[in-house]
């Protein structure tokens, strides 16, 4: 259990991202890695109601369920985050939707992590369907002053969660699959890089 305090900084390309991150001194972490992610709720909708998140991610061979808890306003993303592995994340899925919960949004994402030695925060180079992004974790002056290196300020700074990014994209382009998949009628983001 942990607070989970973030940003996302929307970039041009994969390329671009990868390219600015490492003249940084960032090194690469975790290799860039396909996530397939479940979001479920009650038929009532009363997790989103309250602002929170049940998540089951599969990711390199990985399961993982995901609670956050309602986000705190302000210029990062902050809210509870409780995240543990399972070993089966389709058995996962089932499980939940025996106890009632409905699978009520799926997105994907390639996803490769960096770090920088001595620091304890993490960014993520994010290709999705509806574009590339920066995700910056860590304690809030951590995440301004990376933002900073990275030559962006609170102005590029994203507090939306990609289920929310779909929504708007949705909203401007009906004919948009109802999930954030690639390959789907309607994708944005072309191929991943």
């Amino acid at each position: 259990m942990h607070e989970e305090v973030e940003i996302k900084i929307r970039v041009g390309s994969a390329g671009e991202a990868r390219a600015r991150i490492g003249a940084m001194g960032f090194v690469e972490t975790r290799g860039r890695e396909f996530e397939a992610n479940v979001m479920f709720d009650t038929g009532e909708r009363s997790l989103r109601r309250r602002g929170e998140v049940l998540r089951v991610r599969e990711s390199g061979g990985r399961g993982l369920i995901t609670y956050k808890g309602p986000g705190v306003a302000g210029r990062h993303k902050r809210r509870e985050e409780i995240e543990t592995e399972v070993a089966d994340a389709r058995a996962m899925e089932a499980m939940l939707e025996r106890l009632g919960y409905e699978r009520v949004f799926r997105y994907e994402k390639y996803r490769a992590e960096y770090g920088r030695p001595g620091e304890a925060g993490v960014v993520t180079v994010d290709e999705t369907p509806v574009g590339v992004f920066y995700e910056i974790e860590g304690e809030a002056e951590w995440i301004d002053a990376t933002a900073r290196l990275l030559g962006y300020g609170e102005k590029d700074y994203v507090t939306a969660s990609y289920g929310r990014l779909y929504e708007e994209h949705r909203s401007r382009h009906a004919e948009a699959p109802a999930d954030m998949v690639f390959g789907g009628e309607g994708e944005a983001g072309g191929n991943p890089q």
